[in-house]
């Protein structure tokens, strides 16, 4: 098939959720992929974050085979055990905070957050969800109405009610909202896509005291942020923070579509046979997968590579915001999950065209920023490259 007969397929058949690329992508390594006509480009996306240890990862693929030649779906998933299940829930517990003691997998990260939103309203017997503004937590309409941002949330009315949603790191708004009818606060430890925003350490930890002292549970999205994307297993876990409820997807299973939601005992003891469930819930080839990942992760050291390709990307793109001062107005993030702020959105958009042109994806996010996230065991002479072409293509706006 030619790239032409896709574009036209695609084009024709697919639903017009999209502003398409006219790319088509053929396959991948590592951080590499390849377009039909033969053309290679960097991904500095990872899929959406997802593919956190390369395109067509070899564990990835072995573990496919291995689980696809056994079984993909348990007779009656969720009643009967699986080895696989098993296998990762045991890993996982060597990598979560120790206090979640309990897990439930999905396919994905909104459902995920579905969940552990209805799970926490059935265990406080409270309807209120607190959330903030530039947050996203999803496409499903639970998700969406728990998702601070009006593009995702207006054209959709009437959404779910009992949401509420207070300033990102601002404690004294968090304080004022939380009342007797608060059943959860729900909050991404870093926002994604909303921007690559970083609280201090302070305002997680003064939000779980205020939490517990109002009855309400903490749900921390680490969706986008878990599985070494900033660095540590989970940010959560790293700063202390005791949180009720753990959401994970993404990088847990490196491209095949995978999710889960921990909880803690004090939550599972609350909790009922026939409270929540799913036709998948754990299916054994997506945890086959998910094992491979996490473990390779955890062999590999992939944590330590992150901080230093941080280091390398923070250096890099601080020499371009003292060049550019007019073009670049902030640099932040924290791992692999970086943000370059431009002046406007018009100059970011033609910062990613450029990169684009010269082979490297890269995501536009919130209108005037450039999302940076590649994979997660990306080596140095990759992330150079990558850099170099981003800079010719600040360079290529700068002077226009």
């Amino acid at each position: 098939m030619s790239s032409q007969t896709t574009f036209e397929i695609e084009d024709k058949y697919m639903a017009p959720f999209f502003v398409k690329q006219k790319i088509s992508i053929d396959r991948g390594e590592g951080v590499f992929v390849w377009d039909e006509d033969g053309n290679r480009y960097i991904d500095f996306t990872s899929g959406w974050g997802v593919t956190c240890i390369g395109h067509a990862q070899p564990v990835i693929t072995q573990a496919l085979v291995s689980q696809g030649q056994k079984m993909l779906q348990n007779p009656n998933s969720g009643l009967t055990y699986s080895p696989a299940r098993a296998g990762l829930l045991s890993v996982l517990m060597k990598v979560l905070p120790s206090h979640l003691t309990h897990i439930f997998f999905s396919n994905s990260g909104a459902e995920a957050n579905d969940a552990a939103i209805k799970l926490a309203r059935k265990v406080t017997n409270r309807l209120d969800v607190i959330s903030t503004h530039q947050s996203f937590h999803g496409r499903t309409i639970s998700t969406a109405s728990a998702t601070g941002q009006a593009s995702h949330r207006e054209k959709f009315n009437p959404l779910m009610p009992n949401y509420r949603f207070v300033t990102y790191g601002k404690l004294d708004e968090l304080e004022h909202a939380l009342d007797e009818s608060v059943a959860a606060f729900i909050i991404e430890p870093i926002q994604g896509e909303g921007g690559v925003h970083i609280p201090s350490e302070k305002y997680l930890k003064e939000a779980e005291r205020l939490c517990s002292e109002n009855g309400t549970l903490l749900i921390a999205d680490e969706v986008q942020t878990g599985f070494c994307r900033t660095g540590p297993m989970f940010v959560s876990g790293a700063m202390g923070i005791n949180v009720d409820f753990l959401t994970m997807a993404k990088g847990i299973a490196g491209g095949f579509p995978f999710g889960g939601f921990a909880m803690s005992e004090k939550v599972a003891s609350a909790l009922e046979i026939g409270d929540h469930g799913g036709t998948y819930c754990g299916n054994p080839l997506g945890c086959a997968v998910a094992h491979a990942v996490i473990k390779y992760l955890v062999d590999n050291d992939v944590s330590a590579n992150v901080r230093h390709m941080e280091t390398i990307c923070m250096e890099t793109m601080g020499v371009w915001q003292k060049r550019f001062p007019e073009t670049i107005k902030e640099i932040r993030g924290k791992g692999l999950l970086l943000l370059i702020e431009f002046s406007d959105p018009d100059i970011a958009a033609k910062a990613s065209d450029e990169c684009l042109a010269r082979h490297l994806f890269v995501r536009q996010t919130q209108g005037n920023g450039i999302r940076v996230f590649p994979a997660l065991n990306i080596k140095e002479e990759e992330l150079r490259e990558g850099l170099a072409i981003m800079q010719s293509a600040i360079e290529a706006v700068a002077d226009a």
